[in-house]
């Protein structure tokens, strides 16, 4: 069977203004696939306690392999580096398959503060995809700086919510 790998980061990259801190991703997804309702018990330490998707860039090879998730031929592989991105161990901590919840959903840019999922044309904005995403506004702003909005981003989700 295949298997796709999708790292998320334990810190926050190089790029970021809080480069090296921790995102508190691994514990987010944790909360978003295992605890039931709102996590008021987490021990997380930020305000926004589960990731329940991810965004990429490259829509169409995202819906592709998540659709092959969904078919049973293949899975998703969610790792982090153990060390330094890329000179180190990837861990895996969890495994999406046909049994999962995962999706995938279209995302398009209208403007800064704005975008519009592509299968229903459901308008998000940006403070709700930040929070989805396990971030704060600030941050999520920080983390997609340098990502060209002008093209298709990939909404990966892990759980049955959907836009």
């Amino acid at each position: 069977m295949k298997t796709y790998v999708l790292i998320v980061s334990k810190c926050f990259p190089k790029t970021h203004k809080r480069a090296g801190e921790s995102t508190e991703f691994i514990d987010k997804i944790a909360c978003s696939l295992y605890c039931p309702g709102d996590c008021a018990g987490c021990h997380l330490n930020s305000e926004t306690f589960k990731k329940i998707h991810t965004i990429r860039a490259n829509y169409e090879l995202w819906a592709k392999r998540v659709s092959e998730v969904q078919k049973g031929e293949a899975i998703i592989s969610i790792r982090y580096w153990s060390g330094k991105p890329y000179n180190s161990m990837q861990i895996e901590i969890y495994q999406l398959d046909k049994d999962s919840e995962i999706g995938v959903q279209e995302l398009r840019w209208l403007t800064s503060c704005t975008a519009q999922i592509r299968d229903n044309y459901n308008v998000v904005t940006d403070v709700q995809l930040a929070s989805n995403d396990g971030l704060s506004i600030n941050d999520f702003k920080d983390w997609f700086k340098t990502y060209d909005l002008s093209k298709p981003m990939a909404i990966i989700h892990f759980t049955n919510f959907r836009y």
